[in-house]
Parts: C-alpha cells; sequence; structure tokens
C-alpha cells in the first residue's frame, strides 16, 4: 500500500503544490465564513 501510494505521488508531483496551494484556500474561505456573522 505505501509503495502505490508513493507512485501515485511521483506520478501527480506537478499537479500536487496546485492542489495544497487550492486546499489552503479553501480553508481560508471556511474559516473566514464562519468567522463572518460574528465581525458584522
Amino acid at each position: 500500500m505505501f509503495h502505490q501510494i508513493k507512485a501515485a505521488v511521483a506520478r501527480s508531483n506537478d499537479t500536487l503544490m496546485g492542489d495544497a496551494i487550492g486546499g489552503a484556500a479553501l480553508m481560508v474561505m471556511l474559516v473566514g465564513g464562519l468567522y463572518l456573522p460574528s465581525l458584522v
């Protein structure tokens, strides 16, 4: 199983950074959306 995960990461190394940035942006929007009602 570890070998399959390692192979999948090696194949998708080009898009891994973009996916990480997209995931971080989604988390920032989620946290911002949750705190927005308390600020208004």
